[in-house]
């Protein structure tokens, strides 16, 4: 079997461009480890349609029943490697199986790098973040914690100051924090607090607060994370030659969101953009409209 493409991720991105994909009549698989960043967000506020949020999970399920009514084929399984052979690319999976295709989609998106508290996953989307643009909007006027790194975490605090003005910043792993960063906190009246946190204390969904290992015991509401080194999932375009940003996401054409590559395209959260729902959708729509078109000129 050599499928028209092979989709490799089934996130956001990897979802709306196998419905594309499958409205076209190509046949098409994902391979999808399930283990991406949408799994973990309960609720996405800032998608038109759904002014009181949608989870992760949900718009998951429901693309991929889309998807699968269109004839795509779903493979649960981790991609190890990619080889370009004879025009074809064959992905070996974890179990050895090899899946091969005309073309290439890569949507592998990100994972956050969050802190050691198992308590904190039920908050994600829904009182605890991890995006300033998608959900700076739910902390306006309230008191918030931010749980951060270095300048790193400084950055996520001084960015927050445009939605509310009670702001603290815990720099959970005491990385240094630059001196420009430390005037701009006090400049912004942001409380700091230097020590590592002992315990996330949260309700459900709902996030209470943190201990800090001296014993200080802070109340709160809402909190932001921002520790930095983020996984960026990019290692198999990078064996494929993909060309990375610095940051190591992938670079695309603007237009056709074709990497460096021909016939490898890329989507989502692991292109060189703002990390966004609605960014994802589109990029995954536009990368299909462009792969169906170069299907049509082989025939």
């Amino acid at each position: 079997m050599i499928y028209d493409c092979v989709i490799v991720g089934g996130g956001i991105a990897g979802l709306q461009a196998a419905i594309q994909l499958g409205r076209y009549q190509h046949k098409i698989v994902v391979i999808d480890s399930n283990n991406g960043r949408s799994n973990f967000c309960l609720a996405y506020h800032n998608i038109l349609g759904w002014p009181n949020g949608v989870s992760g999970g949900f718009l998951r399920r429901v693309g991929r029943d889309q998807a699968e009514d269109l004839g795509v084929e779903f493979v649960q399984n981790k991609v190890m490697s990619i080889e370009n052979q004879e025009n074809n690319f064959v992905c070996t999976v974890k179990d050895g199986k090899e899946i091969v295709g005309k073309r290439l989609l890569l949507a592998t998106g990100i994972m956050d790098r969050l802190p050691s508290f198992p308590e904190i996953y039920p908050c994600l989307g829904v009182s605890v973040f991890v995006c300033p643009d998608c959900d700076g909007y739910e902390v306006r006027n309230e008191k918030t914690i931010v749980i951060g790194s270095g300048d790193v975490g400084a950055n996520m605090a001084l960015t927050l100051s445009y939605w509310t003005n009670e702001i603290m910043y815990i720099n959970h792993e005491k990385k240094e924090v630059s001196e420009q960063k430390q005037i701009q906190l006090r400049s912004k009246k942001i409380i700091y607090h230097e020590e590592t946190i002992d315990t996330f204390m949260a309700k459900g969904s709902q996030f209470k607060g943190v201990v800090l290992k001296d014993g200080t015991k802070i109340e709160c509401e809402y909190a932001f994370v921002a520790l930095g080194g983020n996984e960026v999932r990019s290692q198999l375009a990078s064996k494929l030659g993909v060309e990375l940003h610095a940051n190591k996401h992938i670079l695309t054409d603007s237009r056709t969101k074709m990497t460096n590559i021909k016939h490898v395209w890329a989507a989502g959260d692991i292109v060189a953009h703002s990390e966004q729902v609605t960014i994802a959708m589109g990029e995954g729509s536009q990368a299909a409209i462009w792969i169906h078109k170069s299907l049509l000129s082989d025939e």
